[in-house]
């Protein structure tokens, strides 16, 4: 069973928004998410300035066996990006709500939270897929 933290917002393409109380927001993907993609060996990641869109593809993760786009759960303009994951792209697997998260966002419609998914909806959602 994949790790589902209760104090995160998922959406149905594995990824997940942890909301900071200033409006800004952290965005990564789902202990299902790396593990489905295997060992992580690249990232590509939106540039800091740009414009994301909820639901929209915002990056991309590449490992040994595939390569999946990364969808922002959110809309916002990136104001950060995890530069650690250029030289080590393996920290999505080790710890994706840690250390593997992929970018910060400050939130242009803090509204769509209410849209994203609580924790048990997620876990039901990969429960169905597992």
């Amino acid at each position: 069973m994949s790790q589902i933290p209760t104090d995160l917002k998922y959406i149905e393409t594995h990824q997940w928004v942890r909301v900071a109380g200033d409006g800004t927001a952290t965005v990564g993907i789902t202990d299902f998410a790396q593990d489905q993609l295997g060992d992580v060996v690249f990232v590509e990641l939106p540039e800091v300035g740009a414009s994301v869109n909820g639901g929209e593809e915002a990056g991309v993760a590449e490992s040994v066996k595939s390569a999946s786009d990364v969808f922002s759960p959110v809309s916002g303009e990136v104001i950060e990006v995890n530069e650690s994951l250029e030289e080590e792209p393996e920290k999505l697997n080790e710890d994706p709500y840690g250390e593997g998260w992929l970018f910060k966002v400050r939130l242009s419609d803090s509204g769509e939270l209410d849209g994203l998914m609580e924790a048990d909806a997620y876990a039901d959602l990969v429960a169905d897929t597992e």
